[in-house]
């Protein structure tokens, strides 16, 4: 499907950018890859680390606010991939005009840029966070999701379908648990930080969420939320595995911050379908059909939630020991 095609990537030199162009230039065969981000420096380094696919990379220092700059960026794109936000929840709630400027009105330009530029696919990436939203990253993300859905109403006769990648923190994301704890390790601290004993979180590495990004790509007709079925872990388990001697010191729970990870609510129950490896939440919405239910999959039990506290499969000490040696951050 991608092999000869065009790719941009907004806000490509993240953790998930960085993995999602090296998988596809070492397994698809692209014709190109852009990467649309507004840091020269990160860019400088993506180009450094992937300069033998050269021929195939491009770099386009842009903003998703800008969107003059984006529509030059779109220009022969086949395929996009919406990475690009404001992700930190202490920034947004600090300075939520910034966040509203790139997650929401950012989200509108890529959407009328697709429509305009003849671009086939969009698949944007979304959060827990937007679902049952507590702070303002996740109220953003709630509204880029919705406009991305509603851009589907948008299309017409275009060749152009919109889509979403919902998960949590990848592991060993930049900002996520993960570096942070192997920071403090480094350092040699023997106590560590947990914000609340009971939490818990989704496992989803890098590989699984460009896995389920291209399954979008391959098989969205316009208007759902992909959501892979992964295991949970107790954040107390991933301290112990990450520093068997460690105590550890509860410290807190943080202003917008939640116990359990959410990715499907009871609310979302009676449109969402159950596959193999994944769930499917349809849009609920006048211009859709349920006749684009993806075949493969059976609705859910009406009150189902998919929850990371109430999850079936769980990681172990034992099991995360094992996971953690194969997760790699900008401190390995």
């Amino acid at each position: 499907m991608l092999k000869n095609q065009s790719i941009l990537v907004t806000g490509g030199t993240g953790s998930f950018g960085h993995y999602f162009a090296e998988y596809i230039l070492e397994h698809h065969e692209p014709h190109k890859i852009v990467i649309y981000s507004r840091d020269e420096y990160k860019q400088f380094h993506m180009r450094e680390k992937l300069k033998k696919h050269a021929p195939q990379l491009r770099f386009f220092i842009g903003d998703v606010r800008d969107k003059d700059r984006l529509r030059r960026a779109f220009d022969g794109i086949d395929y996009v991939i919406h990475a690009a936000a404001m992700k930190q929840v202490p920034a947004c709630e600090y300075n939520p005009n910034e966040a509203i400027q790139t997650n929401i009105h950012g989200a509108m330009n890529v959407v009328e840029c697709a429509l305009d530029m003849g671009v086939k696919r969009v698949i944007a990436l979304s959060t827990d966070k937007a679902v049952s939203p507590v702070n303002l990253y996740g109220g953003t993300k709630l509204v880029s999701d919705k406009l991305f859905i509603a851009a589907n109403a948008y299309a017409g006769n275009k060749d152009v379908r919109f889509a979403i990648v919902r998960y949590g923190n990848v592991a060993g994301s930049r900002g996520s648990v993960i570096p942070y704890f192997r920071q403090l390790i480094a350092q040699n601290q023997d106590e560590l930080p947990i914000t609340d004993g009971r939490m818990t979180r989704f496992w989803i590495s890098l590989e699984e969420g460009v896995e389920l990004v291209l399954k979008a790509l391959m098989e969205s007709k316009g208007g759902e939320t992909f959501i892979s079925k992964i295991p949970s872990f107790k954040i107390t388990d991933l301290l112990e595995a990450m520093c068997p001697n460690c105590k550890m010191r509860e410290i807190g729970i943080r202003e917008g911050e939640k116990l359990h990870e959410v990715m499907v609510t009871t609310e979302d129950s009676r449109h969402t379908y159950e596959y193999d490896k994944h769930y499917i939440v349809y849009p609920h919405v006048e211009w859709w059909s349920p006749t684009k239910v993806i075949p493969g999959g059976q609705g859910v039990e009406a009150g189902f939630e998919y929850n990371s506290g109430t999850n079936k499969e769980w990681l172990s000490v034992e099991d995360l020991t094992e996971l953690l040696k194969t997760v790699k951050t900008e401190l390995d």
